[in-house]
């Protein structure tokens, strides 16, 4: 695995937990695959953090773009990067 620093392994994290931030983002962006993502979670997180991580995004559409609603077109919420 590509060594990242810590702001970098932050973001992965980030966008990880986020619901509407497909896996392909993280790879087009970090170079890391759903399989290298879940190793970097798995080795970031606490076991605990993990496991309700890997129960959130197991089968969620919008962790795939080809399962996805061809409608969304965003990767997050309007109103998630208020000022």
């Amino acid at each position: 695995m590509t060594d990242f620093t810590d702001e970098q392994r932050s973001r992965i994290i980030e966008m990880a937990w986020e619901d509407r931030t497909p896996f392909e983002a993280i790879e087009r962006l970090f170079g890391l695959n759903e399989s290298a993502v879940i190793k970097l979670m798995r080795a970031e997180l606490k076991a605990s953090s993990f496991r309700l991580w890997r129960a959130r995004v197991s089968g969620r559409k919008t962790k795939h773009l080809k399962l996805r609603n061809p409608e969304i077109d965003r990767a997050y919420c309007p109103t998630q990067y208020k000022r």
